[in-house]
């Protein structure tokens, strides 16, 4: 049986007022190009998987660095699907390095765990004193709209910052228990993750203004009963959401993306032109 093994390189690095990529590729993964809607110092990069997604035994690896004041935003052109295994474990790993006074938005679409999948989602950030990121994950489990739910095999999640964060579990089709508990998914199909992390300890000022702004949008939204934000670590705060469909969720973390890039940098949100399409 065939199997795909991608693996990209990707360096981001400050050049005057411009960020610029160099990237290099081995296999199905490689970058769409560098797009910047919002001037010269903020880098969009499209992500592309031409195969579509990860069958059993395939692996993807993407080598991310940001430079020393470079800024860099990583987006997918569509959700990342991890389709059924006959036995052996699909792979996506990202091993990101942030240097100082970097800083890095990882912001992908969904991922899709199809019945069956064995598969496994691995995420490290190395974030240098001075350096920020905001990030997000959004897991789907099953296919709830063609009437297949997730209810064989296991999808296991891996998101660090290495010793200072730490967000890891697996989820097993077969344990209805967890995914129905109230204390687990509560008969939800779908987990949303947004997080801002520094390299170096936020203010209490500024991390409680940030959780006030990320729970009023929490608040207004129709998720507002399975959604939290909290301070995990004086350097990461996290807003978690549990719901039925991508698209709520998803807009929910692009509300809070977008608010959180305002206060903590002055941005405004410019969403990358392929999500629009």
């Amino acid at each position: 049986m065939s199997r795909w093994h991608g693996h990209l390189t990707l360096n981001h690095r400050r050049d005057g007022e411009r960020t610029l990529s160099h990237d290099r590729h081995s296999g199905p993964l490689r970058v769409l190009r560098s797009l910047y809607p919002e001037g010269p110092g903020v880098c969009h990069n499209v992500l592309v998987h031409p195969p579509a997604g990860l069958a059993g035994g395939d692996t993807l690896t993407l080598d991310l660095n940001v430079g020393p004041q470079a800024h860099a935003l990583l987006t997918t052109p569509g959700a990342t699907r991890f389709y059924r295994s006959l036995g052996e474990t699909a792979r996506q790993v990202v091993n990101a390095r942030v240097d100082e006074g970097a800083r890095l938005e990882w912001l992908p679409l969904e991922t899709l765990c199809y019945p069956q999948a064995l598969a496994e989602n691995r995420l490290s950030f190395h974030l240098a004193s001075g350096a920020e990121m905001l990030g997000w994950d959004v897991l789907a489990l099953g296919r709830p709209a063609s009437g297949q739910p997730f209810d064989a095999g296991h999808f296991t999640q891996h998101v660090e910052l290495p010793g200072v964060w730490l967000e890891r579990g697996t989820v097993n089709g077969s344990d209805t228990r967890f995914l129905n508990s109230p204390l687990g998914w509560a008969g939800h199909s779908v987990l949303g993750m947004a997080w801002f992390a520094a390299g170096t300890a936020l203010t209490p000022e500024r991390s409680e203004a940030l959780l006030a702004n990320a729970r009023a949008l929490a608040e207004n939204s129709p998720l507002q009963a399975t959604a939290g934000a909290t301070a995990v670590h004086a350097q990461v705060l996290v807003l978690r959401v549990l719901g039925h469909r991508v698209e709520p969720v998803m807009d929910l973390l692009k509300g809070v993306w977008a608010a959180w890039r305002r206060q903590v940098w002055g941005l405004a949100a410019v969403p990358p032109r392929v999500w629009q399409t």
